[in-house]
């Protein structure tokens, strides 16, 4: 059972992450929210100009995402291929210095996990990709001869944060797969990788020094709209 438990933790606490800190959120600003105010100045921006950079910009964004789309699509092949050659990988357990032996249906669970972590990475990238596509659509759709609506601004700028949001769900993943690769060596190793994922992504999003330049950034630009108003 216990196997079993640390097994899992890695899918658990990735799924966890996802629900508890839009919560926090609410209370503290993360990175990502601090960038949504950055993504809306975009779209304002992008309404009062007609030039290629807002495409040459989307066109930059969406490719990284396409990138990582097909990167996850090799690793779920990758596992897939490893389900096929379980003696070999069995026979490599072995040779490492376990605390203790795993059995096949172990590793076919552990597998199992990987797989899902890798599918839910492909399935937050393509969704990313398709709303950042909408995004390009949208932000093609403006009309320079009139002033655009802030709730149309609005809109769009949701729309490039729910991309952004999608985006960072499958970069969690990645994450948090880290720690699976871990429970090879030792199940209770993978969860302590697990732990020090969480604690490295939380600073990220609240501590880290891109949350207080990106934070700094936004006051600036407030203070700025508010002396022109």
């Amino acid at each position: 059972m216990t196997t079993f438990l640390t097994s899992i933790f890695p899918l658990l606490a990735y799924l966890a992450y996802n629900i508890i800190v839009p919560q926090i959120e609410k209370v503290r600003p993360s990175l990502s929210v601090i960038m949504n105010m950055q993504r809306r100045r975009w779209v304002a921006n992008a309404t009062r100009r007609e030039s290629p950079f807002d495409a040459i910009l989307s066109g930059n964004i969406m490719g990284s995402v396409s990138f990582l789309a097909s990167t996850s699509v090799l690793l779920v092949l990758a596992v897939f291929a490893v389900f096929g050659q379980l003696p070999a990988l069995m026979e490599a357990l072995d040779s490492l210095s376990l605390e203790r032996t795993y059995s096949v249906l172990d590793v076919q669970i552990h597998l199992g996990v990987m797989l899902t972590m890798f599918v839910l990475a492909f399935f937050a990238f393509t969704l990313s990709l398709r709303q950042f596509n909408h995004f390009c659509i949208m932000l093609g759709a403006l009309d320079h001869d009139r002033v655009t609506t802030e709730d149309e601004v609005e809109a769009i700028a949701q729309m490039n944060g729910l991309g952004a949001r999608n985006f960072n769900s499958g970069i969690r993943a990645y994450y948090f797969s880290v720690a699976t690769v871990a429970w090879f060596v030792s199940e209770w190793l993978g969860v302590v990788a697990c732990l020090l994922t969480v604690l490295i992504l939380a600073h990220r999003e609240f501590f880290s020094s891109a949350h207080r330049t990106a934070a700094s950034a936004a006051v600036l630009a407030a203070r700025h709209r508010k002396d022109a108003a």
